[in-house]
């Protein structure tokens, strides 16, 4: 056997009872594909940046990793397939392809005042539903909202985990509530709320996350196992 049909062996980053966690790119590691939902929050493709604010908590972002465009959360859906999958995105940028469905998150109230000229807020995002979900009656509403009342503070998900695109926990836990039985992948792990809400619920999930400052604050909120984090993405 040469060195070429050697197995790669992918080491976690952290491991428990429920939760696995690589760091790392997910087109190149692939143990997030063994799982059953996939449930994510992956660069939207918009480039979106933000500059420091003098005086504030806030002091501005280089960016997110492959945020230039569409690509990385392209390739990760088609290495996916059609398995259940709930995907965050913009609508201001090209949709998933193959959506079933399409909900509605409603960010906190102060949410999507900046980069807003017209007196609306962007204070929406859609979460796109592909592959084969089980056929349920419809007694949900499409619509996602937070318990959370503001963003941008300290105390936000963005601030507590210095992610700039943080979700709230309880919607992390709102989707993977909805989810069929399995276990969850989030291949654009973050800061870790989508895996924190599944071991929560007591599900597995496995996660991949490029930015190892990120892998690090995902340990450390696992590694507290069933706190109540109120944390972000």
């Amino acid at each position: 056997m040469t060195d070429a049909d050697t197995p790669r062996v992918c080491e976690p980053y952290y491991r428990d009872d429920h939760v696995t966690l690589y760091h790392g790119d997910c087109r190149d590691i692939t143990e997030w594909l063994d799982a059953d939902i996939l449930v994510s929050d992956p660069p939207y493709g918009i480039g979106w940046k933000r500059g420091a604010k003098k005086g504030r908590w806030d002091t501005g972002s280089a960016g997110i990793a492959n945020d230039d465009d569409t690509s990385c959360r392209d390739t990760a859906l088609e290495l996916w397939g059609d398995r259940p999958a709930a995907v965050f995105g913009s609508f201001y940028a090209p949709e998933v392809r193959g959506k079933k469905h399409v909900l509605v998150f409603r960010k906190p109230p102060d949410s999507g005042v900046v980069g807003s000229a017209t007196g609306w807020r962007r204070d929406l995002e859609p979460i796109f539903l592909t592959g084969r979900w089980p056929r349920r009656a419809a007694h949900s509403s499409s619509l996602i909202t937070t318990g959370l009342r503001a963003a941008g503070n300290p105390s936000s998900p963005a601030g507590r985990f210095q992610h700039p695109h943080a979700k709230p926990l309880d919607v992390m836990e709102t989707l993977i509530r909805a989810c069929p039985p399995g276990v969850i992948a989030d291949p654009f792990s973050g800061s870790g709320s989508t895996l924190v809400a599944a071991k929560l619920q007591g599900r597995k999930a496995i996660g991949v996350e490029l930015e190892e400052r990120y892998c690090e604050i995902a340990a450390r909120r696992l590694a507290q196992d069933a706190l109540p984090f109120g944390g972000a993405a």
